[in-house]
């Protein structure tokens, strides 16, 4: 059986140590043997379940749903009608992410077109990061001087400290 220290571990899967002794306290790794000093001593076992857990970590994949997912696998003979319910849960999130990041891509492009450069005090940018009365970045309107509420506090107004 091969052991491995939590060193070892951390380099041969490429979590933090701290990270490793979270997965332990939070339940998604089992508690590894301990030598009489009381060093963590793990096997493959524990290798093999981490390399699951940050595989699904750069999937993005949430803990509850990691927890599910490690869950069902240790029960190879359910249905994986839950791993497709929890895949799929997760593109759906990733889709809505995606929108947002588009948007806030589209406001930040409006903003940076917006500048002619200048002086501050009529910085298209600055003058639209103060316009908090938008509701959101997606607002069309955000950003446009013609659609600016007249009573957006102006960046000159904007206290440093």
């Amino acid at each position: 059986m091969t052991t491995l220290s939590i060193g070892e571990l951390a380099r041969a899967t490429g979590v933090k140590a701290t990270t490793i002794r979270w997965y332990e306290t939070e339940g998604l790794l089992p508690p590894p043997a301990r030598t009489e000093g009381g060093h963590r001593v793990y096997g493959t076992a524990h290798r093999d379940r981490l390399g699951f857990i940050r595989h699904a970590r750069e999937l993005g994949f949430p803990m509850p749903a990691i927890r599910d997912l490690l869950d069902l696998a240790a029960h190879p003979d359910r249905e994986c009608n839950m791993a497709h319910a929890v895949a799929t849960a997760q593109v759906t999130a990733i889709d809505a992410k995606l929108r947002q990041l588009t948007a806030l891509r589209a406001e930040l492009a409006r903003m940076a077109e917006a500048c002619a450069g200048g002086a501050a005090g009529h910085c298209r940018i600055l003058e639209t990061l103060a316009d908090h009365a938008h509701g959101h970045c997606a607002d069309p309107s955000h950003g446009d001087p013609a659609r600016t509420p007249k009573n957006v506090m102006q960046p000159a107004a904007i206290p440093l400290r």
